[in-house]
């Protein structure tokens, strides 16, 4: 299949501008915020947990934000659509559960190769049938299993961090009741301007100096390329963002009209991937909650402005990420993980909706658990074996649910 090709390529400034405005310009805002709020504590949580320096999470937000904003400027004035790529959050989770037993220069060896297999797959148009091979149900059933563990860590936030967590989960609770309220403030948004206020409040910011730059100097890592690595996160890695992350951000532009070119956008997540790995940063993908923002209202022609400025907007985070990280870092706990629990709920509660709600139920639940046990066989982690215990459950025990598959 070949890739894509832009229907024209023109330039209208004077219609760009246009779209800096009204709804186009409140949706990119809040999009960015989002970006820039919950799925950055989870970089920061996994960080922490792999017991990587400041440093090293200041070069992996500048490949993040800088690197991935230039790809979906380039794309959003191109395809003249909103699309947005960023990093994908299941594979950051799975990053910072490998980084406990693996050394981050062998992570970032999964990484190109990783972006290499999404390249492949980009070029050739073999996605589509190589996601079918995997059936949708294992496969959240390790995203829930990792994402646990993030969920749990919004209720020890409520309980360890009474007095941040709280206030933040009751303004998410009161907005997602509140239709009206919650169109023109997000949930997660107010969560995250409600901590803020909180902690400016109590005095528990603990900046401890300037950072020692400002100014973006990303580190240029060495990848080691080791098997253990290569068999625990490239293949996961790739499902993360073509199953979990492209799919989505796909169907949310589908639905309003768009037409996303599938394979240009996997090609463009292989080459992503090459080069943020550069500087230590987890894979690209095309971001499914950000897109759903700029494409929810308006008129559909003028998305792609709002997707522009979500890029003019990423550029300068990215540029100034020592300092964004220092500031995120001071911040509590408690903060963090009420922001990444409230962020991860909604999907936690879709795998699991997805993995359990009619066909190969045992091998999800098979899989769901080995990934929550988070046993390594091996020196290889939970995740990959609980996809290969999971499928081998129901290729042997639900037959009938893979000549289902193959009859459609």
């Amino acid at each position: 299949m070949p890739l894509e090709r832009p229907t024209a390529l023109t330039f209208d400034l004077r219609d760009l501008l246009g779209g800096f405005r009204g709804v186009y310009l409140v949706n990119a805002i809040v999009a960015f915020l989002f970006a820039a709020s919950a799925p950055v504590a989870i970089i920061l949580t996994a960080g922490e947990a792999g017991h990587l320096a400041e440093a090293d999470i200041a070069s992996w937000l500048f490949g993040c934000f800088f690197i991935n904003g230039l790809i979906s400027l380039a794309f959003c004035l191109v395809y003249r659509q909103p699309l947005v790529f960023f990093w994908t959050i299941p594979g950051t989770v799975l990053v910072g559960q490998a980084l406990h037993h693996l050394s981050f220069a062998q992570v970032i060896g999964a990484y190109y190769a990783t972006g290499l297999l999404m390249l492949l797959l980009g070029l050739t148009g073999w996605m589509r049938k190589c996601m079918s091979l995997l059936p949708m149900p294992i496969v959240m059933a390790m995203v829930a299993g990792v994402f646990l563990q993030f969920g749990l860590n919004l209720i020890y936030a409520i309980r360890d961090g009474f007095l941040i967590a709280a206030p933040m989960t009751a303004v998410f609770v009161s907005l997602s009741a509140l239709p009206a309220f919650g169109r023109a403030l997000p949930p997660l948004i107010g969560a995250l301007l409600a901590g803020i206020v909180v902690i400016a409040l109590s005095g528990t910011f603990a900046m401890g100096g300037a950072p020692a730059h400002v100014l973006a100097s990303p580190n240029l890592y060495t990848p080691e390329f080791s098997w253990n690595a290569m068999v625990e996160l490239v293949l996961p890695l790739a499902i993360t963002v073509l199953a979990a992350q492209n799919a989505q951000g796909f169907a949310v532009l589908e639905a309003v009209g768009h037409k996303p070119p599938v394979n240009m956008v996997t090609a463009a997540c292989g080459v992503g991937s090459l080069l943020a790995a550069l500087v230590g940063t987890v894979s690209t993908c095309l971001t499914g909650p950000v897109n759903a923002i700029l494409a929810s209202g308006g008129a559909k022609e003028k998305h792609y402005a709002a997707g522009v400025f979500v890029a003019l907007l990423a550029l300068p985070f990215g540029l100034f990420s020592p300092l964004f990280t220092r500031f995120m870092l001071a911040a509590p706990k408690a903060f963090i993980a009420t922001l990444a629990g409230l962020a991860l709920v909604r999907v936690l509660e879709r795998a699991f909706v997805v993995s359990f709600k009619g066909s190969f139920t045992l091998g999800a639940t098979v899989t769901f658990l080995v990934t929550v046990a988070n046993v390594s066989i091996l020196s290889i982690g939970a995740p990959f074996w609980g996809l290969v215990i999971g499928y081998a459950v129901s290729w042997a025990l639900e037959k009938r649910d893979f000549e289902a598959i193959a009859a459609k």
